[in-house]
């Protein structure tokens, strides 16, 4: 075959199957591969090395093999500088540009690899002084350097743990049949982890939070300092409030679970409530608010970020209904984050792994497999799935932080 490229790869290549991935994607793209080089790593901290070469029956397929191969973490062994081109309109990139994966992802500048900030997928990298950044289409201006082609790239994958006791279940999945107890307990020790190293515990969270009795467990991690910012929508934000002014979760009462007298009203109720108050943070100061979720965040002094949707109802005055700026009060939250619990919330769960690198921790916790499983399948390959009943699963997480 006439087309062909030396490439290479380094890290845990054999425990994250890296090695027969790239095995298989070559052949898949009807070419062929020869190993000139691999050295296996002998100890948990150390990595494997592969040297090899790529042939192929055209210079498209290689450059699509290329591009595959990259995303594994096989890269040219060509160490030839990235290749820059300008923007010349804001919002639009050149057709060659480089889109980003969530994994850690080095340039190739003046013969120096230089590690990429801000790491997120669906990105380009633009270089600014040295300095090479992630930036989103929409925030591409006239004369920004961008990244084009696959050139002075390298893309590390995450590796599986090589400590196969260490947070073991971390790599174990989405299954009904993982013990909810386990799955507790594991959190539990990431949660502590992320605190203890300085590291945000961040929590994305939908209305279920509520519905299933969570709002006790989940505040009670909040007051303890276990979460530092929480992130959902308008639905939360207005069902914690109506339980906490009127006792109910959609006009069923959450002492005994009979619907309440006119209490399809009570989600109006809240919201007006909220209204006259100014906003939630008023609303505590005046008293108005004395417990929920909210709550212990206004309290605890802990961020929270209420995304709008079409369907809200008010929406509450703290809901931002401009989803770029819903995104990027998002992203801020999540800087610094080490574990991200999503509980209940497809929707706000998948936007969140969306904007995470591919090294912050994710346990999605649900009682449908297939929320878990569709996080995981639109990207974010580090979600782990926890299926449970989100309230029982927070007052369990509670009593083990406790």
């Amino acid at each position: 075959m006439p087309f062909q490229e030396l490439v290479e790869a380094e890290g845990h290549l054999i425990d994250s199957h890296v090695m027969e991935n790239i095995f298989d994607q070559v052949v898949e793209h009807q070419g062929r591969f020869e190993v000139e080089q691999f050295r296996i790593g002998r100890t948990n901290s150390e990595p494997s090395y592969l040297r090899l070469k790529v042939e192929t029956a055209d210079q498209d397929t290689l450059t699509r093999l290329l591009n595959t191969l990259l995303e594994l973490g096989c890269a040219p062994v060509d160490a030839s500088d990235a290749t820059l081109r300008p923007v010349e309109r804001d919002k639009c990139a050149p057709e060659d540009f480089y889109s980003t994966t969530n994994h850690r992802t080095y340039v190739r500048i003046g013969q120096q690899w230089v590690e990429v900030e801000n790491q997120r997928m669906d990105a380009m990298i633009v270089i600014e002084n040295g300095r090479a950044f992630c930036r989103r289409l929409r925030d591409l201006k006239t004369g920004d350097q961008i990244v084009v082609g696959l050139r002075g790239l390298r893309v590390i994958p995450e590796s599986k743990e090589r400590n196969r006791l260490e947070f073991a279940f971390m790599s174990n999945g989405i299954s009904s049949e993982r013990q909810v107890e386990t799955a507790v307990r594991q959190t539990a020790a990431l949660v502590r982890h992320a605190v203890e190293h300085g590291q945000k515990v961040v929590v994305v969270a939908g209305p279920v939070v509520g519905h299933t009795g969570g709002v006790t467990g989940l505040s009670e991690l909040i007051r303890c300092g276990w979460v530092q910012a929480l992130l959902s929508g308008n639905a939360l934000g207005v069902h914690d409030a109506e339980a906490a002014l009127f006792g109910t979760s959609l006009g069923v009462r959450m002492s005994d679970g009979r619907q309440a007298e006119h209490g399809h009203r009570n989600h109006m109720r809240a919201i007006n409530a909220i209204y006259h108050a100014g906003s939630v943070q008023a609303a505590v100061d005046q008293g108005v608010l004395s417990c929920g979720v909210l709550y212990e965040c206004v309290k605890a002094n802990v961020p929270f970020v209420l995304a709008g949707s079409l369907r809200d109802d008010g929406p509450l005055p703290d809901t931002i209904t401009d989803m770029n700026e819903a995104q990027d009060a998002y992203a801020r939250c999540l800087k610094g984050a080490g574990l991200v619990i999503c509980l209940g919330s497809m929707l706000h769960s998948i936007a969140t792994g969306n904007m995470l690198p591919s090294w912050v921790k994710i346990v999605c916790v649900d009682i449908n497999p297939a929320v878990a499983t569709k996080v995981s399948d639109r990207g974010t390959g580090q979600a782990v799935g926890v299926i449970a009943d989100v309230g029982m699963f927070l007052d369990m997480l509670s009593k083990a932080l406790a």
